[in-house]
């Protein structure tokens, strides 16, 4: 977890909350609830503000750890808690989803005798006898852990409010025992609410609401434990009744000034989440004759309204789902091909694409992916899907794209995913690709994938891939235009050097006293770190930048068995004094291979950059 708190430099929302919380500070209209005992005696001065965005950073600004009770602000989490505990069916039975129109404790059922609501006090009521019926008084403790859960952390009740609730709930009493004659609330009254008061008095701190609204925005994942708390089911339709009816009778004006799905306790809190961005809780007792906050009222309409996060003002490109997009003739793998190889790959470029995908997949991002993959064919034989900077996927986006995907597959188009980092719920939202499908396979880095699909089309094509068949001197791409004297010449200077698969031929840092001629087998240069930066077989040079540094700036490895000409820059220097055209063609050679090199570099680019 990371906190504001502990950058070296204020961060621009930090700033914000702060003028916020010094502006509203002076905000002095609204009273401290009095009709439970406890509630007055809050501290009318604590005022706190807290975001938590999906990825764990917090925010926090005055009295963010001042502790005070959820009170109805506890009714959106239950009502979560029930969907996936009670299960849909059954709660959406017994409770509506329609604004009430009346006061949150009104003694008052809709016309089918169900509460309007899980967000007033009668569907509220309805949500916990639910869940008693399945644990009974026992339940009280349950929510109370589901709530840390939340929270990130461990929650405890405060049992003086739990009593004062419990000594002033006539009117609960009365909407309870209404409930159960209409068969609603099938429990023992006083058990029920019971655990419905303690629900009420658990105590949390603005920091404490941020990451609980934080867990709703990230689909029910605790963005600081990581912990799945709530189904993405349950969320969706949690946030749903929040937005129409979180804010008691101020609802239809929250979603219209501030369209961000909240909740409020006569507390003084109000918790506040944006789907897939952030959560925010405040804390100040003085509320409004509504039963909100005043000046968490304030603080929830400034934010909103100074970033434009209205959660129907969305701005946003689908375009932006694909970060680049490039066929294996233009951007190629590391893998150095050879020239009856790369003639192939070039003449049949757009048999193989590769689309990089970017940022949180939804319906309409994966529509239009669906319609750049149609726009394809009829070429294509081989797709690569980088998954690398994808933080999500949706359902429906999911749907979208298992349909495009099956349509490729048909026509005998193989797929390739890359970049799915095990462990992950992208790996668990695309399991049913990655489980074997036929015509679709899982290849984690993206350069590898980008081989493997050359490789198929090399194949396809007529190509042979037999990468232990040995070559000539005369065959080294380094070598090319030699004279066979001048080869006759180099061949006496060369040493012949046998490696095992998993052997270091060359070590980063070494110095750079000799090139190796591949004669069979294949080796990888690679970074320190492991990264691969190219693929060499029979018929190229190794090392050869020792030809122009003086120490050796990767490790190469021998991937199979290898077999090497090694050439000593010394031996190197009496040659290029005999032979000084032939060292001028090795030089112009180099300076070839280096060029593509550099081509291959800048399509990258120029691909990333068109997009």
């Amino acid at each position: 977890m990371v906190s504001a708190q502990d950058s070296v430099v204020e961060l621009p929302l930090a700033r914000f909350l702060a003028r916020c919380h010094a502006e509203f500070s002076a905000d002095h209209s609204g009273e401290v609830a009095t009709y439970i005992p406890e509630l007055a005696l809050a501290n009318p001065s604590d005022f706190g503000i807290a975001v938590t965005t999906v990825d764990g950073f917090v925010y926090e600004v005055g009295d963010s750890n001042v502790a005070f009770t959820l009170q109805s602000i506890s009714k959106a989490f239950v009502f979560a808690l029930a969907l996936d505990i009670v299960g849909p069916d059954r709660v959406e039975a017994v409770v509506g989803v329609e604004p009430s129109g009346d006061a949150f404790n009104s003694i008052r059922l809709g016309a089918d005798n169900r509460p309007f609501n899980a967000m007033v006090n009668a569907g509220a009521i309805a949500c916990t006898s639910l869940l008693c019926e399945i644990e009974g008084a026992g339940m009280g403790e349950r929510l109370t852990d589901a709530f840390s859960r939340f929270a990130g952390h461990r929650l405890e009740v405060d049992e003086a409010t739990f009593e004062s609730e419990r000594v002033t709930g006539d009117r609960n009493r009365a909407i309870a025992y209404l409930l159960r004659t209409h068969g609603v609330l099938k429990g023992n009254v006083d058990e029920v609410l019971d655990v419905y008061f303690r629900q009420c008095a658990v105590k949390v701190t603005a920091r404490d609401l941020s990451v609980m609204a934080a867990t709703l925005a990230n689909k029910g994942i605790n963005p600081l434990t990581g912990e799945q708390v709530a189904s993405s089911y349950a969320v969706a339709r949690t946030l749903s009744v929040m937005t129409s009816s979180g804010m008691y009778d101020s609802a239809g004006r929250w979603v219209y000034n501030v369209g961000i799905p909240a909740k409020s306790g006569v507390a003084g809190g109000i918790v506040a989440s944006l789907p897939s961005q952030l959560g925010l809780g405040t804390y100040s007792p003085r509320i409004d004759d509504q039963g909100n906050s005043v000046r968490g009222l304030r603080s929830c309409e400034a934010l909103s309204s100074h970033f434009g996060l209205h959660m129907l003002n969305r701005i946003g490109d689908v375009r932006t789902c694909i970060a680049a997009s490039y066929d294996v003739g233009s951007v190629s793998s590391r893998r150095a091909r050879r020239p009856e190889e790369l003639a192939i790959l070039e003449a049949h470029h757009a048999a193989g694409i590769v689309l990089e995908l970017a940022g949180a997949l939804s319906f309409a991002n994966v529509e239009y992916v669906s319609r750049r993959i149609q726009d394809l064919q009829p070429h294509l034989s081989h797709l690569v899907l980088d998954f690398r900077r994808v933080s999500s996927i949706s359902e429906a986006a999911s749907h979208l794209l298992t349909g495009a995907l099956d349509g490729l597959v048909t026509h005998g188009v193989e797929v390739v995913f890359s970049g799915v980092a095990k462990g992950t719920s992208l790996e668990a939202s695309l399991a049913g690709w990655l489980g074997g499908k036929h015509g679709v396979r899982g290849i984690a880095p993206l350069d590898e994938a980008i081989e493997w699909a050359e490789d198929r089309i090399i194949q396809r094509l007529g190509g042979h891939l037999d990468l232990q068949k040995p070559t000539i001197l005369a065959e080294q791409q380094l070598l090319t235009d030699l004279s066979q004297d001048e080869l006759s010449d180099l061949a006496g200077l060369m040493a012949t050097r046998d490696y095992d698969a998993g052997d270091r031929m060359i070590g980063s840092g070494d110095p750079a006293t000799s090139l190796l001629f591949v004669g069979s087998g294949v080796v990888s240069v690679r970074l320190p770190s492991g990264i691969r930066l190219a693929t060499l077989s029979a018929g190229m040079a190794v090392g050869e930048m020792a030809l122009l540094e003086t120490r050796r700036s990767a490790d190469v490895w021998a991937d199979t068995s290898v077999t090497c000409l090694e050439l000593s820059l010394e031996d190197f220097a009496g040659f290029r004094e005999r032979h000084p055209r032939a060292a001028e063609h090795v030089m112009a050679n180099l300076a070839r291979l280096l060029s593509k090199r550099l081509i291959v570099a800048n399509n990258k680019i120029e691909a990333l950059a068109s997009f």
